[in-house]
């Protein structure tokens, strides 16, 4: 393919709206997700379901956890 072949497809991918989502690690959504449920985590054990207290939070640390992975990756590369 030739540069102005090139250049018309990025610029009819950008213009229709396809490609422009970034990335989990880029977005951070990933410490979104994490907060969203380190909050409901807290308010689970105020009112006092244990169980759904602890699951909240290990989901939470597996969200930070695979975000600061995806995060060192994206440094090194």
């Amino acid at each position: 393919m030739d540069s102005s072949a090139i250049a018309t497809a990025v610029g009819h991918q950008a213009s229709s709206g396809v490609g422009n989502s970034l990335p989990l690690q880029f977005s951070g959504e990933f410490l979104e997700w994490a907060v969203i449920f380190f909050i409901i985590a807290i308010v689970a054990a105020v009112v006092g379901a244990r169980g759904v207290a602890g699951v909240t939070m290990t989901v939470a640390k597996w969200f930070v956890i695979i975000f600061l992975v995806l995060a060192l990756v994206s440094i090194l590369l």
